[in-house]
């Protein structure tokens, strides 16, 4: 399959968008249960390009078939740490997308001196796991009945990176 990592454009908004919510309707691995209305997606993806967050889009031609990206945390004390989003469209995975997406967000994060990039997983996600596991993300915490979805419970751990300054 041929397929590219880039950086996310205003071009790209759309198609990641269509992305997202095909990821979040499958109940298994966002917190959403669909994706965000277009206002809330242009305005994240315009302030992630502005501040220079890490925030890529994998295509097939035209199409945006996954995501990964950094966001801020929102809050001084925060500044040297993001929030990783990864997700791929259910026919690309086991491709080997979400590696180079992680891949290229990890960089750019070390580009911008991060020093530390945070996520949430959860526990019956091991492929997920495993990925980020290899990557250098570390498990910190598990949290018990982290998400109800159709009134069913689960846990999901916490996990970060820690990036070594002046490296």
């Amino acid at each position: 399959m041929n397929y590219q990592i880039t950086k996310i454009t205003e071009h790209h908004i759309d198609g990641y968008a269509q992305a997202f919510d095909s990821v979040a309707r499958e109940l298994r691995y966002l917190a959403y249960f669909e994706g965000l209305s277009r206002e809330t997606t242009v305005e994240y993806v315009r302030q992630n390009i502005a501040e220079n967050w890490p925030h890529f889009v994998a295509l097939v031609g035209e199409k945006v078939i996954g995501w990964c990206d950094i966001s801020s945390l929102d809050r001084p004390v925060f500044e040297h740490a993001g929030g990783l989003s990864l997700g791929i469209i259910h026919e690309y995975r086991g491709k080997g997308v979400g590696k180079k997406l992680l891949t290229a967000a990890l960089q750019a994060a070390k580009e911008r001196g991060l020093s530390r990039v945070e996520l949430t997983v959860r526990e019956r996600n091991p492929v997920a796991i495993n990925l980020y596991e290899r990557a250098g993300f570390v498990k910190e915490g598990l949290h018990i009945k982290a998400v109800k979805i159709n009134g069913q419970y689960e846990n999901h751990f916490s996990m970060a990176l820690f990036i070594p300054e002046n490296e």
